[in-house]
């Protein structure tokens, strides 16, 4: 992210008032509105020039069909970083959060109805992953050539855990490339199986080496291990509301990347080994259909382990005071809710 700028007082003020009016009504805000609305002590003329100064350092930018001004990525980060108040849940909200999520529900469950909890409460899209199973870290992998095209994979995990599996490839492979490989593989002894897996990917999509139908198959092998990758998504036509016609088309990606769920998940992975509320803002979550979206996440845990990620995708129009409490405090009820199941 970058660099937040420095604006005074009156500025901070002017900004906050037309984004808080922005979100609340949807409609390019003038000067006049944000004098006559919000009883400042200023002239229109002064108010233009300050959001003339705001556009300028990118805060803020005028739709060619209005005089008036809508945020920025930027003027939006400011914003939740500078300006925001929260709005903090009623004693008898969090007692109804708490009767929801009621431990007595499988961990399945309870994640089905954390996911519909927050998107009803939203209005937005709510997103929980399944808890993550215990980690498996590698220990060892070799490969041992069996006849023609087929190899004998001996994976060894956490501390005396051995699989092995049987790989069909495409062409032959000889030991000294079976060794090379073996070798280059067990770089990563130490590391998390879905860690390994990713940066085989990411290694495949930058590289084309000999070996690497031998590495998609180790890719496949990872694939079968007992690791939860998947989430429960609800309210998903809660984003038709919040989406402009002309805007349709984003849309139509956004729903296809609900149900092949990869870019998504490797989001939702990254906010797993963060603490806390995370909120990304259009291209600040790396992903390409999120780029007209806010994500707002948070880490549930078991027994002080974070094991899975909590969160809501909406419009970046969204009531972020109300929002960011809502998905802190129920993934703090959920994490509760399955440490006592």
């Amino acid at each position: 992210m970058s660099k937040q700028p420095a604006i005074n007082d009156r500025a901070q003020q002017i900004l906050k008032i037309l984004i808080e009016r922005y979100i609340r009504e949807g409609e390019p805000v003038g000067s006049r509105a944000i004098v006559d609305g919000c009883g400042l002590s200023l002239s229109s003329a002064t108010v233009r020039n300050v959001m003339s100064e705001l556009e300028d350092l990118g805060l803020l930018k005028s739709p060619h069909t209005s005089a008036g001004r809508i945020p920025t990525t930027r003027g939006y980060r400011f914003f939740i970083d500078s300006l925001l108040t929260m709005t903090p849940l009623s004693e008898e909200k969090l007692k109804d959060f708490a009767k929801e999520l009621d431990p007595v529900q499988d961990s399945k469950a309870l994640v089905a109805s954390a996911s519909q909890l927050i998107s009803r409460i939203t209005h937005l899209t709510g997103l929980v992953t399944l808890p993550r199973q215990e980690k498996l870290i590698l220990r060892q992998l070799e490969f041992l050539p069996l006849s023609q095209r087929r190899v004998l994979v001996i994976l060894v995990v956490n501390e005396r855990e051995v699989q092995n599996r049987i790989l069909e490839l495409p062409r032959e492979f000889s030991r000294t490339e079976l060794q090379m490989a073996a070798h280059y593989l067990n770089r990563y002894i130490g590391k998390d199986l879905y860690k390994v897996r990713n940066e085989l990917l990411a290694g495949l999509k930058t590289t084309k080496e000999k070996m690497d139908d031998l590495m998609q198959g180790v890719i496949d092998i990872l694939d079968t291990q007992p690791q939860e990758k998947d989430y429960v998504v609800c309210g998903q036509n809660n984003l038709f509301n919040q989406t402009e016609d002309h805007d349709v088309k984003k849309l139509h990606s956004l729903f296809e990347a609900f149900n092949e769920k990869r870019d998504l998940l490797q989001i939702l992975e990254h906010c797993l080994q963060a603490d806390g509320v995370q909120i990304f803002l259009g291209g600040e979550s790396g992903c390409d259909v999120l780029n007209d979206y806010s994500l707002i996440t948070a880490p549930y845990s078991v027994g002080g382990k974070p094991v899975g990620v909590l969160g809501v995708i909406g419009s970046a129009r969204m009531p972020y005071d109300q929002v960011i409490p809502v998905v802190d405090v129920t993934a703090k009820i959920l994490s509760s809710a399955l440490n006592q199941n």
